[in-house]
């Protein structure tokens, strides 16, 4: 069979999401990481926007999320992550949504706010790309990037205001998801769904750069281990949890989490759009955040209303409790 190509790199949360997402499903593909997968994009006529898979019969797709539903499509059955269970199905959705849009700013928060962690994302970054790049070029590589990033840290919500939020909630992830995986390998069950594959992205950065490496190490050694698993998880056979049992409540509290910090920022970035606001602003648990609006992120939103709409009632009769409990129906009910 003709691989796949998948052109990215290593410092990018989505490209080793996808990666890792390859490999459970034992997908045949090369792995291209040097260079500027970006341009792959752009010359394909897509957005810039890594990673960048190339379909064995040469088609190019990229994001993440329309790239993992698209692999399921292609090969439907083979170690599938999304579950049987059409209500554990869309939590997952919802949950690898939330780690796209929600735990990336953690990532880039981390990455760009603190000095050893500035620092050390400029070289990774700037090697992937070229590991012998001449010391001059490489120090204006890296200068650049940096200001380009830290000049980009308020458009997307990572400001001094809003700090506290972010990082109070990446000890919230931490330490629920650690109870978690010590009692139920993945976030579904024994196999892992696109929900894993969602938050795994994100964190997995997050357990590289200095400062939130250290936090994770020591708060949360059993997370820094799941991800460990997950980065080839070629070798895991596993099942669903049982449709008929109760969540559990680690599971639980994660979507409460999600209903109560990403869904109203959703929501809000939604009014901000349509009011033509110049900016969101809103209160996430009592707290005031800010930060410009941002038309994708509507997207995501619409994308999971939509889906939930489309749901047949007896599996709505289900799910709508469990989003009612955890404060996530009215952000989705639209």
């Amino acid at each position: 069979m003709t691989p796949y190509i998948l052109h990215g790199f290593d410092p990018s949360p989505y490209s080793v999401k996808m990666r890792a997402i390859m490999r459970y499903r034992r997908l045949p593909f090369v792995w291209k990481a040097v260079g500027m997968p970006r341009d792959v994009a752009v010359q394909a006529g897509l957005p810039p926007v890594i990673p960048v898979l190339e379909f064995p019969d040469g088609r190019k797709m990229n994001d993440s999320t329309p790239l993992a539903h698209a692999l399921e499509r292609e090969h439907p059955g083979v170690r599938s992550i999304v579950p049987d269970d059409p209500v554990q199905a869309f939590l997952s959705d919802l949950l690898e949504d939330f780690g796209d849009e929600w735990v990336t700013k953690m990532m880039f928060h981390y990455r760009w706010y603190y000095a050893a962690d500035r620092d050390f994302a400029q070289a990774w970054i700037t090697t992937s790309r070229d590991p012998t790049m001449p010391a001059p070029r490489r120090a204006a590589e890296m200068k650049a990037f940096n200001d380009r990033q830290v000049g980009r840290m308020a458009m997307v919500g990572c400001t001094e205001q809003n700090r506290p939020i972010i990082e109070d909630s990446y000890r919230f992830v931490l330490d629920t998801l650690d109870r978690h995986v010590r009692a139920v390998p993945y976030l579904f069950g024994s196999r892992p769904s696109l929900a894993d594959f969602g938050l795994y992205g994100q964190l997995q950065i997050l357990s590289v750069d200095p400062t939130p490496m250290a936090e994770m190490r020591a708060r949360a050694i059993d997370v820094y281990c799941w991800l460990l698993r997950l980065d080839d998880a070629s070798g895991i056979d596993g099942t669903w949890l049982d449709p008929g049992a109760p969540l559990p409540a680690t599971l639980t509290a994660l979507l409460r989490h999600c209903g109560e910090t990403y869904l109203p920022f959703l929501a809000a970035n939604l009014r901000a759009l349509q009011d033509g606001a110049a900016e969101v602003t809103l209160d996430i648990q009592g707290r005031p955040y800010a930060q410009a609006p941002f038309r994708y992120q509507a997207k995501c939103l619409d994308a999971l209303r939509k889906k939930r709409a489309a749901l047949p009632v007896d599996v709505l009769r289900r799910l709508d409790p469990i989003l009612e409990e955890t404060g996530c129906l009215a952000g989705l009910a639209g």
